[in-house]
């Protein structure tokens, strides 16, 4: 079985997440290597993003089909999904993580992509909580998961720092039944 055997392409309607291919790294450079997209997102996601980095990110993101994806809209990449799925007495809940080339902003393309997702991951892992951590200078991840049904459960203040300055972040969840957190 290969990798792409055990990970669906989920289809979102505006755009499709389906697994990482070796041949991405082409699309994947340009999209990324942006400070803008880099801004919002943790470290791991370098700046500037070289091939290098896209071939060791694919490396990893093949190997693990299940937790990422690539965002894709018409044929063309688009973006990147992933999720971090939780360990021990957490393993029923799930991080997730997000982002798109700055051409396919305000398109409502990770809305969908998100909306997706969560009813995949529900039905699929049986995740009871799903949450997503958001730098508070990126309100646009903030309305993304506040139109999928993603609650805001609080501020960790100076949680993160990222280019030189500490930064708020806001942490929103969803559960799986969409009770209030």
């Amino acid at each position: 079985m290969t990798s792409h055997d055990s990970a669906p392409a989920i289809d979102c309607g505006a755009c499709r997440l389906r697994p990482w291919r070796e041949d991405d790294a082409a699309a994947l450079v340009p999209l990324a290597d942006d400070a803008e997209v880099s801004r919002g997102l943790a470290d791991r996601f370098p700046y500037p993003y070289t091939d290098a980095d896209a071939r060791t990110f694919l490396r990893m993101a093949i190997a693990r089909p299940r937790e990422f994806f690539a965002v894709e809209v018409g044929g063309a990449l688009a973006g990147g999904f992933g999720i971090r799925p939780g360990e021990d007495v957490y393993r029923l809940n799930a991080t997730l993580g997000y982002w798109l080339g700055r051409a396919w902003w305000g398109r409502g393309l990770m809305s969908a992509a998100l909306r997706g997702y969560t009813e995949y991951a529900f039905r699929a892992f049986g995740y009871q909580r799903l949450q997503a951590m958001v730098n508070v200078n990126n309100p646009a991840s903030a309305r993304v998961l506040q139109k999928c049904g993603y609650l805001l459960e609080g501020t960790l203040r100076r949680a993160a720092y990222k280019r030189g300055a500490l930064v708020d972040v806001w942490i929103y969840a969803r559960l799986r039944d969409g009770a209030a957190p």
